[in-house]
């Protein structure tokens, strides 16, 4: 009867040793956290394409396996936020490419879904001048006194010709010269596929650019302009392409 209650409290023993050791092992893996280094420049200019770019680990080890995804928007527009997939690089790190077409402030998350854990780090990012956009306002009203732009909207525009952009700018009344001037296209709905055409000064205080459009639709332009002074401004309008 000894040897048999020796046994049983010996085999009693062993199990909780292993139970005990298995829950040490848990509580160790449960230490482990997914860390993510959310990294973009805290300045960008209009038009600049960025890269945002998330560095993430699990304890001491890169992690291969995750899954980041970019949030971005403007200040105070959360709900019309722009989510966009990163690329893995295969050694942890987890990239995409991003232009912002407009000044303004914007804030941004990395979504990050690694080894059962979500983390989103923040970061902000001022864009040209920073400030809050007006979009409707964008085509009327100006920062810098005295300044104003007339953009010579091209009629009859077909896909495959080359289209003249022109745009006359005046300062005080006066033409504006030597102004770098360029013209920023993208198709109705797809911000992303913004292209730039810098423009040339064909007459005093006369910009022109030349561009062929591909495919007939609605397109979206944005004027920059900026002198070897303070001046920075733009303005937006809209053309048809048949």
């Amino acid at each position: 009867m000894k040897n048999k209650l020796f046994l049983f409290i010996t085999v009693l023993s062993l199990l909780l040793l292993v139970a005990c050791g298995g829950n040490k092992k848990d509580e160790n893996e449960e230490l482990l956290i997914v860390e993510v280094d959310f990294i973009v420049p805290e300045t960008v200019d209009v038009g600049e394409t960025i890269e945002l770019k998330a560095n993430v680990t699990y304890g001491d080890e890169v992690e291969k396996d995750a899954t980041v995804k970019f949030e971005v928007w403007e200040t105070g527009d959360q709900e019309n936020s722009e989510l966009i997939e990163a690329e893995n690089n295969g050694d942890g790190t987890y990239t995409t490419e991003y232009t912002f077409n407009h000044d303004g402030v914007f804030e941004m998350y990395a979504h990050t879904d690694a080894q059962s854990q979500h983390t989103m780090p923040k970061k902000s990012i001022t864009v040209g001048e920073g400030g809050n956009y007006d979009e409707e306002q964008d085509d009327s009203e100006f920062h810098t006194e005295g300044f104003d732009m007339h953009f010579t909207e091209p009629e009859d525009i077909a896909t495959g010709k080359e289209t003249e952009l022109m745009v006359h700018l005046t300062l005080d009344e006066e033409s504006l010269e030597d102004a770098n001037v360029r013209y920023e296209v993208w198709p109705d709905g797809e911000e992303d596929s913004t292209f730039w055409v810098d423009a040339e000064e064909t007459e005093a205080g006369e910009y022109v650019g030349q561009h062929s459009f591909e495919e007939a639709g609605k397109y979206h332009i944005q004027i920059h302009v900026k002198d070897n002074k303070d001046l920075h401004e733009h303005a937006e309008y809209e053309i048809e392409v048949k």
